[in-house]
């Protein structure tokens, strides 16, 4: 069995931890957790947690956000990981909080990390999973907004969500993209009850 790679985009730090730029980490050390993984110092700008039961390494660059494709491009040609066998996630403004798309390709969009990888790898065609954190931006400038702490809401309904994006790794990893696909695009909606009360 092949190699799975699993990138979180996000920013290193405590200062970005808990920022919504930041779900892509959150759903990889989710995994960590759950599989018993402990992160190390890769080779490049990157940790990894690599569990050889599963095939399966999951890892978050450590370039900041705007320079992520450099430490995918190291992952994938160290370890010998082919396009398919990389899944990278994300957040995306344009799909509304607590809404998850998985695609098999795509294009960057506004977002400056997967415009990194994207660069980096000569290539649209990679697994990702977006992770919407949309529909609360007001005014705020995307760069803003992004780089700040969920609200109360949303941060009460986070979990779920992270751990949604969660499930559908795992399930891409045993069952494939368009399997994934056909179950998570369906059925991917979070109740979004307190965060209207919240506003």
């Amino acid at each position: 069995m092949a190699l799975k790679l699993i990138v979180g985009l996000g920013n290193p730090g405590s200062r970005y931890a808990n920022t919504r730029h930041n779900v892509g980490f959150m759903v990889v050390d989710l995994l960590a957790s759950r599989w018993h993984q402990d992160y190390r110092s890769g080779r490049g700008a990157y940790v990894y947690a690599k569990d050889n039961g599963r095939e399966a390494m999951l890892a978050k660059p450590t370039t900041y956000m705007n320079n992520s494709g450099e430490a995918v491009r190291h992952l994938m040609d160290y370890y010998q990981i082919e396009l398919e066998d990389t899944m990278v996630i994300f957040d995306d403004l344009d799909i509304p909080f607590g809404q998850l798309r998985v695609r098999k390709t795509g294009g960057a969009g506004t977002h400056r990390g997967v415009r990194s990888v994207i660069q980096h790898l000569g290539s649209e065609d990679f697994p990702r999973i977006r992770i919407g954190i949309g529909g609360n931006q007001g005014t705020k400038s995307a760069e803003v907004y992004v780089l700040e702490n969920f609200e109360k809401g949303e941060a009460e309904l986070l979990p779920q969500v992270i751990e949604r994006a969660a499930d559908a790794v795992e399930n891409w990893m045993v069952h494939g993209i368009d399997q994934t696909m056909n179950q998570f695009n369906q059925t991917n909606q979070i109740d979004d009850v307190a965060i209207k009360e919240d506003r």
